[in-house]
């Protein structure tokens, strides 16, 4: 059955669908031992696909593996960086950094920390940052100030960003502190560094920001070991089970 080429190298867990439109980019991806363009259409039953010379296949496949990691400060949510930064990737043990196809869902600032989900489950990367899915994500703020309540009225309402509303959030407070608060937003979508950006037009700019929850999948549980920043766990399948059930199924044009 024909399929676009970088949904197949997705599900094939060969790399999350952006890395494959990358891969794509760069000539590295061949059908036929001709050079693919995205959008391209195959089947994997009659065509040869290879990346870098290396023919792929359904076969090499590797076990699904899906990843928790608390992330720390400095690091970058990608699986390399043209700056020689470090990466997500390079948090895990050596067996689990190559050839598993193991990349991160979605990002987090160099300078946030917290959930970051690592799998190398393309169809469920797909469904987690695609914007149709509005899987809610929940974070621990610290912001500069005291924010009175018709400002975070706002914020609930939504902001206008580059000339688009964003959606409604769930903003409270926890803790008022000396000159700072510390609040809890919750999102269901991910504009790049949104919740930064609209503190700072709100004018209390973000001093700290945390993702404490993907979905149904929290950063800390009583069940779970505690994570330090730059330690991961493996997420259960029962909490797989229950954050594939979150995403709302919404026809997609693939």
């Amino acid at each position: 059955m024909e399929a676009r080429i970088q949904k197949i190298i997705s599900q094939w867990g060969i790399a999350s669908r952006r890395e494959a439109e990358e891969m794509i980019k760069r000539s590295r991806v061949k059908i036929n031992g001709i050079l693919a363009h995205l959008g391209q259409k195959v089947d994997p039953q009659i065509d040869t696909i290879s990346i870098d010379g290396q023919p792929i296949s359904q076969s090499q496949h590797p076990s699904l593996i899906y990843l928790l990691l608390n992330k720390p400060p400095g690091v970058v949510s990608t699986c390399d960086d043209p700056q020689g930064r470090p990466t997500v990737l390079d948090l895990l043990p050596q067996k689990l950094r190559h050839g598993l196809g193991i990349h991160p869902v979605g990002r987090l600032d160099a300078d946030s920390t917290g959930a970051l989900i690592l799998t190398n489950d393309g169809d469920l990367t797909f469904s987690l940052t695609h914007p149709s899915h509005n899987i809610a994500k929940t974070y621990h703020i610290v912001v500069k100030g005291h924010p009175p309540e018709v400002v975070l009225g706002r914020w609930r309402e939504g902001v206008f960003l580059e000339g688009r509303k964003t959606r409604p959030a769930k903003v409270q407070l926890i803790e008022s502190l000396a000159h700072q608060s510390k609040l809890e937003i919750i999102l269901q979508e991910g504009r790049n560094r949104q919740i930064r950006r609209v503190a700072e037009q709100l004018g209390y700019p973000v001093i700290q920001l945390h993702r404490t929850a993907i979905g149904s999948i929290q950063l800390q549980t009583p069940k779970a070991r505690f994570l330090l920043w730059g330690d991961y766990r493996h997420i259960t399948p029962e909490e797989i089970i229950v954050l594939k059930k979150q995403i709302k199924r919404i026809p997609i044009n693939d």
